[in-house]
């Protein structure tokens, strides 16, 4: 019953939001589904953000990624590339670090795509983030002062949990065609 829930309060954003998200997710589609809802938060949250959808040559949606952690930790979470308001490719993410951490959490995470380029090269496959790159995590207002570095700018957003981190790591995308069957 309650996935008939969610599943119907999540149609009802999705056909109400038609302004606001101008991607239009498959409503048979549960990851498209939980993709247009990570939008509407970060979007809810933080207003400036739309600027970063408008502009970009595209962006990757990851709405759930999981991180854990004691001593050596990782991070996993599956998503959406999307260009040209269209659903264009599959992602996932792996993050693997090292240091003083403790604790669990989850987040949404958004990279965006200044231009062609920086879209095909993170297309190509195994994009890393190394230990130096930031992600800019989401509050109202955040990302107002946000610029692109090497052509892709990072937002993160809180789901829950704890997760004390002084760490070490990287960050590993992959990419799949929609249509690569």
């Amino acid at each position: 019953m309650r996935k008939i829930a969610v599943f119907v309060t999540l149609l009802a954003l999705v056909l109400v939001s038609g302004k606001v998200l101008a991607f239009q997710p498959d409503p048979s589609d549960k990851m498209e589904l939980n993709v247009a809802r990570a939008i509407l938060d970060i979007k809810t949250k933080d207003p400036s953000v739309q600027k970063f959808f408008d502009d970009s040559a595209g962006y990757a949606v990851f709405p759930s990624v999981g991180q854990g952690g004691i001593v050596v930790g990782g991070a996993f979470g599956r998503g959406l590339v999307i260009a040209n308001d269209q659903v264009d490719g599959y992602a996932s993410l792996s993050q693997a670090t090292i240091g003083l951490q403790l604790g669990g959490q989850s987040y949404s995470q958004f990279i965006f795509f200044k231009d062609k380029t920086a879209l095909e090269h993170f297309k190509r496959g195994n994009f890393e983030f190394g230990a130096q790159a930031s992600a800019v995590v989401i509050t109202a207002g955040a990302s107002a002062d946000a610029a692109y570095d090497s052509g892709v700018v990072v937002f993160t957003m809180p789901n829950g949990g704890l997760m004390f981190e002084g760490s070490i790591g990287g960050q590993r995308c992959s990419y799949e065609p929609k249509n690569a069957d």
